[in-house]
């Protein structure tokens, strides 16, 4: 479950890295009720690519760590909150 949520990330980010146009757009009307009236600034576009290219980053090491343990699951060692328990 873990990897199809990186995997998503990842694909979102590379559109948003790629295409931040029509991607701020959209967002735009999404968020405000008179989108035609908003008008992003020209750094706007610059800083989506950006936060895109730090996502899909960010999903190829998270993807990269599970591939190389070999499981989904969290590891139990980095959890402070599991005792470990001698028996």
């Amino acid at each position: 479950m873990r990897a199809h949520l990186l995997l998503a990330a990842g694909i979102l980010g590379l559109i948003e890295a790629v295409a931040p146009g029509p991607l701020v757009r959209v967002l735009t009307r999404v968020a405000y009720r008179n989108a035609e009236d908003a008008e992003p600034k020209p750094w706007v576009l610059t800083a989506a690519q950006i936060e895109g290219a730090v996502i899909v980053a960010g999903a190829l090491v998270g993807l990269f760590r599970l591939a190389r343990t070999g499981s989904s699951e969290p590891d139990r060692r980095d959890d402070p909150s599991i005792e470990s328990r001698s028996e």
